[in-house]
């Protein structure tokens, strides 16, 4: 299975400062993925990560590439939440190129 991680540097998880928080997200999307074996798909070959942190930029990679992806993985729906009020229709958008959104709390 392919898939896109989207990490959220913003939230903070349990009262953790915004390192840890990111740290926390990233241990538990990478322990996901290498349990059900979820291959990252990177779009834009300048992305320094392997994730995404910016919806915006994943939006406009999708758009740019048209690409039909199995997964969007995120850590929470908390995760997502601004985007998908702010921007609803891009969030609808933006989950059109996915089979499936998955968390993995």
């Amino acid at each position: 299975m392919k898939g896109i991680y989207l990490i959220n540097e913003k939230i903070h998880i349990n009262g953790c400062c915004q390192t840890e928080s990111v740290d926390i997200q990233q241990k538990r999307l990478h322990a996901f993925m290498q349990e059900n074996r979820v291959e990252t798909v990177k779009l834009n070959p300048y992305q320094l990560n392997e994730h995404y942190t910016i919806p915006h930029a994943l939006l406009y990679d999708l758009k740019q590439h048209k690409k039909q992806i199995d997964c969007l993985l995120m850590y929470s729906n908390e995760s997502i939440r601004d985007f998908a009020v702010t921007y609803p229709a891009r969030w609808l958008i933006l989950r059109s190129y996915f089979d499936r959104v998955l968390t993995v709390i």
